[in-house]
């Protein structure tokens, strides 16, 4: 196992047509408007090209889909029909926006990308798999109904992608994906891409990897939020919506993502900043898929700035003027924190994480600094004069 620490790029580093990518790639990314590619990308498109397996550990909005997408497409150029390439995600959103990523590098080509997931009608993806699809994306759970169908056939797959593999953990979705590896033939590529290394995760790459190489872009996982500017506020819980709406008006800002515990919370808290004259959409479990899929492109469209969500339905939000991550309530873990943050931040911009902490949480809001081993600015609520 080959591990490579990588700093982040210069103006000297090599540009994508020093990579070994395809004209019709190089096309894509130039159309998309990329110029430089980011660190990640830079470190982990070459060795995919060559056939390696890879470990990538990289903050959330470093550029990893364009990372293993491209690699992945020039990997099923000119394939027969049938499933040559499987890319994991823990949610149909982050499943959704991993396909929409990847026909924006496939621009041009008859390539056919399937996305497979729960919460949807099944006639859609059986018909893209009965076509012959050679890229499938998609979520453990749906992806094991399919494959126990006889819908979802694996014997072709040759390249495999465990994106965000430490939240596939968290969901439990572990089993499931040890499952399709199984089913998978054992002179696959694979590539794991997480921004944490859980013990399980590690056991699960010197499972099912072959000799890969590791790479740890800026330093790791432990330096994911640098580039985000923590603070904690101070407010009871009853007062915590008011200091919601101080932190809306108060600060220099573009879209919000406000993070709650439950579904329930979640809608309560957008109720509420609904009925104070506040523009806010919920998003969480209870909403069916066009209804969260009408809000993410909703914010995405700059038609919603503040979005009140749970952990899981936010997962895989990728918009880049997201400027401010509010924590109304934190999460029970620092992986969920770390994961929270990261919906700021995106694509190399800098961004501003809140987290507004009641008397009662304070111990845990301790124990959560003690092992982020983060630097917090703690200060007040804006005031009526700070507002002003």
């Amino acid at each position: 196992m080959e591990s490579v620490d990588t700093p982040p790029g210069s103006a000297s580093s090599p540009g994508f047509d020093d990579l070994g990518l395809r004209p019709d790639a190089l096309a894509a990314v130039a159309a998309l408007g990329f110029e430089t590619p980011t660190p990640i990308q830079l470190a982990a498109i070459p060795p995919l090209l060559e056939g390696r397996d890879l470990i990538g550990g990289a903050r959330t909005g470093s550029g990893k889909t364009a990372a293993f997408g491209l690699p992945l497409l020039a990997h099923v150029h000119g394939a027969a029909p049938g499933v040559k390439a499987l890319v994991l995600t823990p949610t149909r959103e982050l499943a959704l926006q991993v396909t929409e990523a990847l026909r924006s590098f496939a621009v041009g080509q008859s390539l056919r990308i399937a996305a497979v997931y729960g919460g949807a009608s099944y006639r859609p993806q059986l018909d893209a798999l009965r076509a012959g699809a050679p890229v499938v994306v998609g979520t453990p759970g749906r992806l094991i109904d399919l494959l126990e169908r006889g819908a979802l056939k694996l014997a072709g797959v040759s390249f495999v992608v465990l994106d965000e593999a430490d939240e596939m953990l968290r969901m439990g979705f572990l089993d499931a994906v040890e499952q399709l590896l199984t089913a998978i033939p054992d002179s696959r590529q694979v590539a794991l891409f997480s921004a944490t290394m859980p013990s399980a995760i590690r056991r699960v790459a010197s499972r099912y990897l072959n000799d890969p190489i590791v790479l740890q872009i800026d330093g790791g996982a432990g330096n994911a939020t640098d580039h985000i500017e923590q603070r904690a506020y101070r407010a009871p819980i009853r007062f915590k919506i008011d200091a919601l709406v101080r932190i809306l008006q108060g600060e220099e800002r573009d879209a919000v993502l406000v993070f709650c515990r439950t579904k329930r919370g979640c809608q309560q808290a957008t109720d509420e900043l609904v009925s104070l004259g506040i523009a806010a959409e919920a998003l969480h479990g209870d909403l069916s898929q066009r209804e969260r899929e009408r809000v993410v492109d909703g914010l995405r469209r700059r038609r919603i700035e503040v979005v009140i969500a749970t952990d899981v339905a936010a997962r895989g939000i990728d918009v880049e003027h997201i400027t401010h991550v509010v924590n109304l309530e934190l999460p029970d873990s620092p992986d969920v924190y770390t994961h929270r943050i990261g919906r700021t931040g995106r694509a190399g911009r800098e961004g501003v994480a809140i987290s507004l902490i009641a008397p009662q949480e304070d111990r845990h809001f301790r124990f959560m600094r003690s092992r982020l081993k983060a630097e917090f600015l703690v200060g007040r609520v804006p005031s009526d004069a700070d507002i002003a």
